[in-house]
């Protein structure tokens, strides 16, 4: 059971009173730079340690050939490849509405700057292994890119003692079925290290190329590494463990959000699932509908320490408004509105990574089949961040193009800046221009 705290007729800081995951970055920092440092020097022959050291396995090759994912393509259940296959055709509709336009601005006669977006050219996508298998993180992480024109893309994933060394077949044919062949055997920092320095084998061949980008959910050591690596190489996020917040009034339904919570506490012990309401009969009511489902639940040890946590918890307010402020606070990596008239609510919120609207939109419809990224802010990033997008993979450039007519006629409007700001040699740069 969650624990429930009664916060009517109280004065409180909603900072102060909203549960929060304690994942401290800067510790794993010193963990993984021995490790980033042996990729860097070392390249595959350090990556095929690595992974032999943390993995259990040793890969029989840095990259997976082609053969290995075919076979995996091919061996996939086929009720898990239709699942996939509209998972994609629907994220590729969805992300393709999100590719922004160019523009052409004409500020005078010969006077134009033209706005264009232009892809990152190289990426790498890191999909994590570990308690589960996740091909969506590979829809979610390649189909953005896909739409925003990445020329180059590659996938990092943990070899598997149970899979002859490889990434799990269901991450292989998910990859094949998104058209990507270049897939690498490797997790953890050391798969971001990888991406970062790239790495050569011992005949000083390359094996995996520098990427500019990397994305992609992690661990706390995949966290660390990308802190520690950027600006080496781009990021997304140094994504915190996953967190579920539900806004419901005594409309809702309880069963649903118990179950609902649960799913997202079956990520990993220190999953956050929080229930923020306005009627203490409807927490307990959530609180009895958690304790039937999830005694049934297979992952029930982990569901159990993850909703007993510190991260996790209900919170009774008096009202609707008292509720708002509290979740634009926690600013939530999902945020469920389960209330009456729950379309309103949800366009009244600020922070939050995604926001899923009534009892029919649960958060695992967007972890699979919505259409939207789950790849998503966390720890109270959403108040300055977004979810994974096209833009992600996008650089937004400009194209100044000035006659010499329309720089002539702006001309002492710079020069007379470049004297004020103690530059004078920018003014000479426009004046020697018009000299003659």
């Amino acid at each position: 059971m969650l624990k429930i705290t009664d916060l009517r007729a109280q004065d409180f800081d909603p900072a102060a009173v909203v549960p929060r995951a304690l994942m401290d970055v800067s510790e794993a920092l010193d963990i993984v730079q021995p490790i980033l440092n042996q990729v860097k020097d070392n390249g595959e022959a350090a990556l095929l340690d690595l992974a032999e050291k943390f993995d259990g396995v040793r890969p029989a090759s840095l990259r997976v050939p082609a053969e290995v994912i075919a076979s995996a393509l091919k061996n996939l259940d086929p009720a898990i490849r239709s699942a996939l296959t509209e998972a994609i055709r629907r994220a590729r509709i969805v992300h393709a509405a999100q590719l922004p336009a160019d523009s052409t601005v004409e500020l005078a006669v010969g006077a134009e700057v033209v706005n264009r977006w232009v892809p990152v050219d190289r990426v790498g996508l890191y999909v994590p292994g570990g308690k589960a298998v996740y091909p969506s993180s590979v829809v979610m992480n390649v189909v953005p890119a896909q739409a925003a024109g990445v020329p180059s893309l590659a996938i990092a994933s943990p070899p598997q003692a149970d899979n002859d060394g490889w990434p799990h077949p269901t991450i292989l044919a998910a990859a094949a079925l998104l058209g990507v062949d270049e897939v690498y055997a490797a997790g953890g920092a050391q798969a971001i290290a990888m991406f970062a320095y790239g790495a050569k084998n011992a005949e000083g061949e390359t094996v995996c190329a520098k990427a500019d980008l990397v994305t992609g959910p992690g661990n706390i050591y995949v966290a660390a590494a990308k802190r520690a690596l950027r600006g080496v190489i781009g990021i997304d996020a140094e994504a915190g463990p996953t967190e579920i917040a539900v806004l419901a009034d005594a409309s809702a339904n309880p069963e649903f959000v118990a179950a609902d919570m649960i799913s997202q506490a079956e990520h990993d012990p220190m999953a956050a699932s929080v229930l923020v309401t306005t009627s203490m009969e409807f927490a307990e009511a959530v609180n009895t509908a958690i304790t039937a489902q999830a005694g049934n639940a297979e992952h029930r040890k982990r569901i159990n320490e993850a909703l007993t946590g510190e991260q996790s918890g209900i919170l009774v307010v008096e009202d609707l408004d008292t509720a708002i402020e509290l979740v634009d606070e926690y600013a939530a990596e999902h945020l469920q509105i389960m209330t009456a008239d729950a379309r309103t609510v949800a366009e009244r919120i600020r922070n939050a990574g995604a926001i899923f609207v009534g009892d029919y939109s649960p958060v695992p419809l967007g972890d699979y089949s919505s259409g939207s990224n789950h790849v998503l802010p966390t720890s109270g990033t959403a108040k300055f961040s977004s979810g994974l997008n096209v833009t992600s993979f996008l650089r937004s450039q400009q194209l100044i193009h000035y006659s010499e007519s329309a720089l002539g006629s702006i001309a002492h409007n710079i020069e007379a800046l470049a004297v004020n700001e103690g530059l004078p040699a920018h003014g000479e740069a426009i004046k020697l221009r018009f000299e003659n």
